[in-house]
This record gives structure tokens, C-alpha cells and sequence, in this order.
């Protein structure tokens, strides 16, 4: 066989395989097609809302997605829209509806899908400046938006978009173990201060920092579940004497289970007086400082070394979109960087440091366009106003539920977040109160979840969802005078 003869059944080859594969880039009108189906879908999804449960529970959990297996032919795109609308959208938690109040995340702003929709579309690659250095300089433009509200310093700050509180609470610890300069011989002595409220991602991010050997000292709280900074002090002294080494300071701007602020400013005062790391995780309350009641409620973030907050949260956009932010971008840069050969060509270009050098990953979605989107084209007003109101229907929530009989609340919410439970006059509380959230679950019209405070089992209301107003706060109360009837009276 010739040279030119392999060369033509190449190209003959070549050709084949383009027609087969052509369909991976639908011309116009099928773009059309599609995108209307799409459009038909997701706006009966939203306009159904209100009439939507907000848990489902179904005996087949969706196991009837297994149906579509993936195979050489296409399926229809309309086969797809139906499999998904009965075995993903329909059964378990639905955290789009306004009775959502069960978890932190929730909701997902319409807006935030327009901008994921683009970054999808135009696959703008978010983790270089070289590559795409609008994209970085977008999200710079937002952390820097972030630092300004958290009070920290324009010319050392650095930071970086991602996936949630889990990993940016992983990066912030694992910079603070190389700022702090700590070696694996001495992880054992190593004293990690946080309370029994921190987040469970915080002690899983110690341990996936390849710091399982440390010693967590769980601190003193105040009788509304907050760090008590002398507790703190008093610990840390008696560690040094004992030849430990004091370093990480976990304090929380808002804890999933009851909603509280540590005292940040007199916790600051104690990191500061005996040099440890102050870390923050404000991943669910950090945004709360856009309205005035929060600021007062979250004053001190600004003291920390390092800050989580997840814009997935009290911003009201979808999963998968959180930040960590470093005051001192030096010991970020030194723990994520790295110069691979083949990518020698991007250090042309370094106007701006690039989101690969300041986070565990390389490859990333362009989360920064889900956030842009909204925050430009709302403005800041009406999300400052939905923060604010979802501070006051947790007060309201706190104050009805008081004047009610047989129902004993936890303390008065800071953000927006609520415990309670109910005292049945006979019987076990414990065993009450399960059944209670299991038949408020089982009614499905709106989603609470429980925690264990003391030894109690207890119910909490979260409310975060922007869709959530005064009627579903008033549906609550409600539903949970009908069950606690109905359990009475079996």
C-alpha cells in the first residue's frame, strides 16, 4: 500500500466518523427545539411551585431512573424530560419550594441559571488567567466584593470560588497549617479549638488534610450554644503548659444546627494576645452583614485570618458555589501553586494570579458567571431585603410558636434558624418529638428537619429559601398544631 493510498483511506476514515458524530453539535433548529423543550420543562417546574410538595416521599425512591441506560442509540429528548420530572424532581426533598426549611442550602435563583446556561454554552476555562483572563477577572471582581463586606484588606487578600463550605473550609485549614508551619511530627501535640456546634466538614477537612492526629479541644459554650472566649484562653494556656502547640481557632458565623454567632471580637482578642490562626466559617450566616441587622449580629468576621462563605446559601443560588477567603494571600499562594511543564506557555501572562494557584483544583467551572449574572442584573437591593426578611420571620416563627401551649423553644434566633420542641404532658419527649417530625415530613407540605441539643431531640426550622414569606411560616405553625392533635390523641 502507497503512501497516498493510507493517506486517502485516512481521510475516508476521518470523514465517517464526522458524519457519525456530527450530532454533538445540533445545527439551529434543533438548538431551538431543544432549548424549548427545556424552557416548557423547567417553566412548569416553577410555576407549579406553589402547588408542589416540599418532601415526597415514594416507595420506589426514583430507582425508575435505572430505566435509562445508557446505550449506542439516542433517545428521545422529550423520554429524558419525563424520566427526570418523575424519578429526580418528584420523590425526597424539593429545596426550590418556599416550604424548603429543613437545610442551610436552598432555593436556586432563576437568574443563576441563565449565567450557568453561558458558561456552559461558551466553556470558558475559569482556572488560568491565560486562558481566560475575562473570566478571572470577573470572579476577582466578586471576592473582592466579598472581602469589602467582610472587612478585610484590599492589597493582601486573596481567594477563591468553590464547590461549597466543605472544600473552601479544607483550603482555609490546610493554609493555615502551612502559614503556621506545622510539620507531621508534631500533629500529635498540634490543638485544634472549636465547639461542639462547628461543622461536621471541619473536622473532616482536618482529617483530609492528612491531620487525623491532632488534638481537637471542644470549648466551653454559653447557655445559647456560643464560644466562650475565657473558656477558650483558660484552654489554650493549660495546652502550652502541658507542651502542646495552640494553633487553629474554628470559630462559626452562624452554626447549621441552632443558627448562632460565636463572639468573634472577644475570640479575636484571644487568637490575637496568644498567636493562633483564627478561622471562620461563616458559610451559612456570613452573608447575613448585607442587611443591618446582621451587621450587628456579625461584627469581628473581620478579625479572622481566613473566612468561608457559600453564596449556595444565604445568596440564594444553586449548589455549588461557595468561597474562602485568606486576608494574607501569601500562605495561599504557597500551599496551592504549582509550574507543570506543559503549561509553560500561561506564564506569559500573570496580570492577575490565576483561581489554580489559590485552590486544590485546576480544572473548575466557571462559577463565577451564576453570581455575576444576578448580582448585576437584580442590584443588591432586593437581596438585601430578602435577608433581612428572612431574619424577621425566624423572630416572628420564634415568637408564635412561644404563646403556643406545650412547646419549648430554643434561643432567640440571631439569623434564621429556630430549635424547639414539644413537652407532651405524659410520655417520653424524646420519642414525641420523632414522631412529630416524622408526621410533619410524611404531610410534605413543607420540610423541617431535626438535631440532638443536650441529649434532646430536637426540631429546627431553617429559613433560607428566598420563595419563603410570612404564609409559609404561618402554614407551619400551623401543621404542627394539627400533628401534635393528632399524635395526642392516639
Amino acid at each position: 500500500m502507497t503512501n497516498s493510498t493510507s493517506i486517502n483511506t485516512l481521510i475516508a476514515s476521518i470523514s465517517k466518523l464526522e458524519r457519525n458524530s456530527a450530532s454533538l453539535s445540533p445545527d439551529k433548529d434543533n438548538r431551538y427545539d431543544l432549548l424549548e423543550a427545556t424552557r416548557h420543562y423547567s417553566d412548569s417546574f416553577l410555576d407549579s411551585l406553589p402547588h408542589q410538595l416540599a418532601y415526597c416521599a415514594t416507595d420506589d425512591k426514583g430507582i425508575g431512573i435505572y430505566q435509562a441506560s445508557i446505550r449506542e442509540e439516542p433517545r428521545p429528548y422529550q423520554e429524558l424530560l419525563d424520566l427526570l420530572s418523575k424519578h429526580v424532581d418528584r420523590p425526597g426533598i424539593n429545596p426550590a419550594s418556599a416550604g424548603f426549611l429543613g437545610y442551610i442550602p436552598g432555593g436556586g435563583l432563576y437568574t443563576s441559571s441563565l449565567g450557568d446556561y453561558l458558561a456552559d454554552i461558551t466553556n470558558r476555562f475559569a482556572g488560568i488567567f491565560f486562558a481566560s483572563p475575562g473570566a478571572v477577572r470577573m470572579e476577582t471582581m466578586l471576592l473582592d466584593w466579598m472581602r469589602d463586606l467582610v472587612g478585610y484588606p484590599n492589597d493582601t487578600t486573596g481567594g477563591s470560588l468553590t464547590s461549597g463550605g466543605s472544600i473552601a473550609n479544607l483550603v482555609g485549614i490546610v493554609t493555615a497549617r502551612d502559614a503556621i508551619g506545622l510539620k507531621a511530627r508534631n500533629f500529635e501535640r498540634a490543638v485544634v479549638y472549636l465547639t461542639k456546634q462547628a461543622h461536621h466538614c471541619v473536622s473532616k477537612a482536618i482529617r483530609l488534610a492528612g491531620m487525623a492526629e491532632c488534638i481537637l479541644n471542644y470549648v466551653a459554650m454559653d447557655d445559647h450554644y456560643r464560644m466562650d472566649p475565657e473558656a477558650l484562653k483558660n484552654a489554650v494556656r493549660l495546652d502550652r503548659k502541658k507542651n502542646l502547640i495552640p494553633w487553629l481557632v474554628i470559630a462559626s458565623a452562624g452554626t447549621t444546627d441552632t443558627g448562632v454567632v460565636d463572639p468573634m471580637e472577644a475570640i479575636g482578642d484571644v487568637c490575637d494576645h496568644e498567636s493562633l490562626w483564627l478561622h471562620v466559617d461563616g458559610a451559612y450566616g456570613a452573608f447575613f452583614v448585607l442587611c443591618e441587622e446582621g451587621r450587628k449580629t456579625l461584627r469581628g468576621m473581620d478579625r479572622s485570618h481566613s473566612m468561608v462563605m457559600d453564596p449556595h446559601k444565604t445568596l440564594f443560588l444553586p449548589y455549588g458555589t461557595g468561597a474562602i477567603l485568606v486576608k494574607d494571600r501569601k500562605p495561599l499562594y504557597n500551599t496551592h501553586y504549582y509550574r507543570p511543564n506543559y503549561m509553560q506557555d500561561t506564564l506569559n501572562s500573570q496580570e492577575e494570579l490565576s483561581p489554580a494557584d489559590l485552590s486544590p483544583e485546576l480544572t473548575k467551572h466557571f462559577r463565577g458567571l451564576r453570581l455575576w449574572v444576578p448580582l448585576l442584573l437584580h442590584g443588591l437591593a432586593p437581596f438585601r431585603a430578602a435577608l433581612e426578611e428572612k431574619l424577621l420571620l425566624a423572630r416572628y416563627f420564634h415568637q408564635k410558636m412561644s404563646e403556643l401551649s406545650g412547646f419549648e423553644l430554643g434561643p432567640y434566633p440571631e439569623l434564621s434558624v429556630v430549635t424547639f420542641r414539644y413537652v407532651p404532658e405524659q410520655g417520653d419527649v424524646n420519642t414525641f418529638n420523632k414522631k412529630l417530625i416524622q408526621a410533619v415530613q410524611e404531610d410534605g407540605r413543607v420540610f423541617l428537619s431535626s438535631t440532638m441539643l443536650d441529649d434532646h431531640f430536637t426540631l429546627r426550622i431553617a429559613v433560607v429559601v428566598h420563595r419563603t414569606h410570612l404564609e409559609t411560616i404561618d402554614l407551619t405553625i400551623q401543621i404542627l398544631q394539627e400533628k401534635v392533635r393528632e399524635l395526642e390523641r392516639r
